[in-house]
């Protein structure tokens, strides 16, 4: 399995932000300087200078064989080689001004939306600059990228990536590896990394001979014993590996390591800054490492400098762009009725039978006293079931309530979901939390495993003992949570599986307990699983051993052929675990520290992959069930309420500093983009956008959002604004949506012990719906017959009016000085040239071909054809320029290929009734539409409001007298979809009539507002795209099929009823 890799927005946003700090910078390519090769050791023994280069040798296969030939052994270098071995290249100076690098700043600043920088902060060399970015959404892959992006620009290419420890040290070096083809097809180059390791010193060497990108990746442990120059000496006690950076090596031509490092004025990425000891390493390393300039990336800084771009926690969850939180907590609560023990564990819905609630109880046996699962309804006595345990007299079952998640007693007490009562000790909450994440797991696995995503439950612990012991002879013995575990286990998988063979059930027959659960912990000498070595100051573990175990089992993890789906780790650990597959963590132990909190939570942020290595984010599961997919449950071991309000002011005091109020002051001077050009927002304009959010309902009395506001977002359904805003939309909703709203915090957060509907399974109204299901479930291939001519021309003139791509600009300072002081006279904004320089190979052609599904032949004539200095924008930004012609194209191709669209049924098998159970995983019953007449007792509509427009229509369905059945068609790739020439298209709804009560009695219905615009492939989805999915349905259904099922989208029930008629 390999890890798949694509162009994302918001990655390519955050590098073009540090680019665009050095606009102004002229291309210069490398700085040559001449390498001090040291003194050459002597050697006793003469070597006989192999001609290596017989069969030809790359450039870096001959620095190599010089390097070796002058180090190690004592022949005589040509004047070529030394040559060859002493050219060096640097880094080229920043010639831009201080001023200059401000202004840039301020620059990208206002079009992030960021508070202005007041002056360039005191950092490492000619600027420091702050770029934010949660974790889980690929804060490595994005200064991977950035590297590229100033090595193309600028011509900048010696880097260092600086890290806090080893566990971080070793994931940079791992993400390096599994991005290099990616980088290579993008930029037609690939970066060179290493490890620094103080063994090795002579990979300093080639860092310098090289002129293409360079990484070095270090970890402060490496030069950090003292951070102190004057002490690193021979002869003094401390770390030995420290002191040799410093210290003049034999090995090394009696030169000191940092002296090569510094020569190549190399840019610092600091990764974590926080983590770094402040004030004093940043200190060291402006010194010792002598900076080009440096970038901070982290999603918690603690020490501000020039900050260029923000992706906080709450950018990303509405983004979808890590997983959605639920948390399931514990918490001990004292009854008044009985001091015996019961704890509840969840509670049952089900379609034939009413609410059910399952408790753990203690109950009488021969053998003693055993704690127990029951299922109870209402009616049912505890001391019946106890086999008439005294504690339990009297007490029955009164109510269950899956709203509430709630069971009260005939004594009046009452338990929540994850509450226990009576005698309840360490080892119970452990049990008790081993045996939730088992049942999460479960209750997701079935889903994702249809989807070909493996599902891995991460347990953190504090003492390898528990889990894993010794014998006499040295063999593997379980420990206590080990055997609990497999009890537990065990005890869950006899539960689900079946009669019914699946492949599912197939799969967990072949899977012993015994080999489902691995420990992954530092090795001693013995080779025997230790507890984490955590030094002073820390509470991360720097052991290379365990980390390199777990960064080489990433993938294979991630393989259904790999039986570990649970995985027992040090606590100490925790920063190695960045599996994107990790859907449950679960910490056996207590903890009141928050901070620690948020790291654990951090493990299982990132978005899934399937087994072809394919993230499942919105391109692939579409924005209605990408958090269906996508959800971490952390089981804690306090209450829920504790735990989420922890975690919630540990998000909310690191989130960037935002408003929290709509208001007319909040959007005047606001800079938006019309086109290339900048626009800032007027007074007036001002007003007419908050006076459009209040005739909306979008904002209350108080200028605070919404549910009517934030279900338009959800749907995309934005009432339309006046003309002379139009232009300003997207911009306006953006700066909208970057207003604090609390109530986002508690979305982001859920509780994993809410009732779900669990399984949604077809109903007995399925043999009413059978019959327009026959009509409708066939696959269609399209054809399209046009001509050609007509779309390359319409494209041509499309991109020559339409095309703007983002020109790098630079700022002019003009001043003089008088005495001691300089005076700005002006300041003036230019637009950047071509850029010279580093200018990557790039299939142009194939890559709008790829985003347009035309052939190369058409595109080449589209690109021919249109003006020179439209084609040229491409040298400017050729991702932005793909983005953007491969849009324009895609408009102007819907509105041609609709006129010519035809359908046929395919060869493909019909849709099996199976996909409306397969799309999603388990949803909260509190948010299911408890329907009479769908082919479903559940209906979970998109949006958050509870009167948004699919909720209402609904409703409306479900009561209206004319309608015998309807069904919410399941989206995504599993669901049901009409192939498109601009991508698939899934309608809502399909509706069958009562005879003679309609004239149309089959319908598929779209309800306007559901078709969000989201990323599509490589572009964004425009009204003219949507409207063309929606002709195209048109057309099928409505045209050219004889099925007998008729189309439209439609606002609400009422209009389709008046809609019907006329088609």
């Amino acid at each position: 399995m390999k890890f798949q890799f694509k162009i994302q927005s918001f990655q390519t946003e955050a590098a073009e932000s540090v680019v665009r700090v050095f606009a102004g910078q002229p291309n210069r390519g490398m700085s040559k300087y001449r390498l001090d090769l040291g003194r050459r050791k002597a050697q006793t023994v003469e070597h006989k200078d192999e001609q290596s280069g017989l069969f030809g040798e790359t450039e870096e296969e001959k620095c190599k064989r010089i390097t070796d030939k002058y180090h190690n052994t004592s022949n005589a270098l040509t004047a070529e080689e030394t040559d060859i071995l002493e050219a060096s290249y640097r880094n080229a100076d920043v010639e831009l001004t201080a001023q200059e690098l401000l202004q840039n700043i301020r620059a990208v600043q206002t079009d992030n939306n960021l508070k202005y920088s007041t002056e360039l902060a005191v950092g490492l060399g000619a600027v420091s600059l702050d770029i934010e970015m949660e974790t889980g959404t690929g804060k490595t892959y994005c200064y991977i990228k950035t590297m590229f992006e100033l090595h193309k620009t600028y011509g900048w290419s010696k880097f260092i990536v600086v890290v806090p420890s080893i566990a971080i040290r070793e994931g940079v070096k791992k993400t390096f590896e599994i991005t290099q083809e990616h980088f290579m097809e993008l930029y037609g180059l690939k970066a060179r990394f290493f490890v620094y390791n103080s063994s090795n010193l002579h990979q300093l060497d080639e860092f310098s001979q090289s002129s293409g990108i360079n990484v070095m990746i270090i970890n402060t442990q490496a030069f950090n014993t003292t951070m102190n120059e004057e002490k690193n000496v021979e002869g003094r006690s401390g770390n030995e590996t420290a002191r040799i950076i410093y210290s003049k090596r034999d090995e090394f031509g009696s030169r000191r390591p940092i002296d090569v490092i510094k020569a190549n004025r190399p840019i610092v990425i600091l990764d974590e800054p926080q983590k770094m000891g402040g004030a004093a390493t940043q200190n060291a390393l402006k010194s010792n490492f002598n900076p080009l300039f440096s970038l901070n990336y982290s999603a918690t800084h603690r020490t501000s400098h020039n900050l260029v771009y923000v992706l906080d926690a709450l950018d990303a969850f509405k983004k979808k762009l890590v997983k959605k939180i639920e948390v399931k907590g514990f918490e001990l609560k004292n009854l008044n009725g009985t001091n015996r023990y019961i704890y509840l564990a969840a509670i049952i819905i089900d379609r034939k039978m009413p609410p059910r609630a399952r408790l753990e109880v203690e109950v009488k046996r021969s053998s003693g006293i055993k704690r127990e699962m029951r299922t109870l309804v209402v009616g049912d006595s505890l001391y019946t079931v106890s086999n008439e345990l005294e504690e339990y007299r009297g007490i029955t079952v009164t109510e269950v309530d899956p709203i509430r998640s709630m069971v009260t007693f005939s004594n009046g007490d009452s338990l929540a979901t994850g509450e226990a009562s009576g005698n309840v000790n360490e080892d119970d909450i452990r049990r008790i939390q081993m045996r939730e994440t088992i049942a999460s797991h479960f209750d997701k696995e079935e889903k994702l495993f249809e989807q070909g995503i493996k599902c891995l439950s991460l347990f953190f612990i504090d003492e390898v003992a528990k889990y894993r012991q010794y014998g006499k002879d040295g063999e593997e013995i379980l420990g206590e949570y080990g055997r609990i575990f497999e009890a537990e286990y065990t005890a869950a998988l006899n539960e689900r599986l079946t009669l019914f063979p699946s492949d599912y059930q197939a799969y967990l027959k072949r899977i012993e307990a015994s080999e489902t659960h691995r420990g992954y912990f530092s090795i001693d000498n013995k080779g025997r699983a230790v507890n984490s070595a955590v030094k002073r100051g820390s509470d991360f573990s720097d052991d290379i051993s365990a980390y390199d175990l777990i960064l080489k089992n990433k993938e294979r993890l991630l393989s259904f052929d790999e039986p570990t789906r649970f995985i027992f780790s040090h606590s100490a650990l925790r920063e190695g675990w960045d599996n994107p597959n990790v859907f449950q963590i679960c910490t056996l132990k207590h903890s009141d520290n928050a901070t620690a909190k948020r790291q654990e939570v951090g493990r299982g942020l990132r978005l899934c992959v399937n087994c072809s290595g394919e993230r499942q984010d919105v391109d692939a599961c579409g924005e209605a069930l990408v958090h269906g997919v996508n959800v971490l449950t952390v089981v804690a071991s306090e209450s829920y309420a504790g735990f989420v309000a922890d975690l919630q002011r540990e998000i909310k005091s690191d989130l960037y500093e935002r408003p929290t109020k709509a208001s007319v002051d909040y959007f005047t001077g606001k800079n938006v983009r019309i086109g290339a050009d900048t626009h800032t927002i007027t007074a007036a304009e001002a007003t007419a956008i908050y006076n459009y959010l209040i005739r909306n309902d979008y904002v209350d009395d108080n200028g605070v959002f919404t549910d009517v506001y934030h279900d338009a977002a959800e749907t995309g359904s934005f009432a339309p604004l006046k003309p002379e805003l139009a232009p300003l939309e997207e911009d306006i909703h953006k700066l909208a949506q970057a207003i604090f709203d609390p109530s986002v915090l508690e979305d982001l957060i859920g509780n994993g012990h809410e009732t779900k509907v669990k399984d949604n399974p077809l109903n007995d109204n399925w043999k009413d719906f059978k019959e327009l299901w026959d009509r409708i479930n066939k696959k269609y291939a399209y054809t399209v017959e046009f001509d050609s001519t007509e779309l390359i021309g319409k494209s041509i003139t499309a991109i020559n009016s339409e095309l703007h791509v983002a020109s790098l600009t630079y700022t002019l300072t003009k001043g003089e000085q008088t005495g001691t002081e300089f005076n700005v006279e002006r300041t003036e904004t230019k637009r950047l040239g071509r850029v010279q320089g580093g200018f990557a190979e790039y299939d142009l052609i194939g890559k709008i071909a790829e985003g347009t599904t035309l052939t190369r032949r058409t595109t080449t004539s589209i690109l021919t054809g249109i003006s020179r200095d439209k084609l040229w924008l491409f040298l400017e930004n050729p991702e932005e320029f793909v983005t953007k012609v491969s849009g324009i194209i895609n408009r102007q191709k819907a509105s041609v290929v609709v006129e010519h669209i035809t359908y046929a049924p395919s060869a493909e098998e019909p849709y099996s009734q199976d996909i409306f159970n397969m799309s999603r995983t388990s949803d909260e019953y509190a948010k299911a539409f408890k329907a009479k007449h769908a082919v479903q007792d559940y209906v979970f509509t998109d949006g958050t409001a509870s009167d948004n427009v699919e909720r209402r229509f609904a409703e409306d369905l479900d009561t209206a007298d004319e309608v015998i059945v309807y069904a919410k068609l399941p989206r995504g790739p599993r669901g049901f979809y009409i192939p498109t020439p601009v991508g698939n298209y899934s309608p809502d709804w399909a509706i069958s009539f009562k005879k003679d009560s309609v004239k149309h009695i089959f319908f598929i219905a779209e309800t306007k507002g559901s078709m969000k615009s989201t990323q599509f492939g490589e572009m964004t989805r425009t009204d003219e795209i949507e409207k063309a999915k929606i002709a195209c349905a048109k057309k099928l259904f409505n045209e050219i099929s004889t099925i007998g099922v008729k189309y439209h989208d439609v606002d609400s029930y009422d209009s389709l009823l008046k809609l019907i008629n006329t088609l």
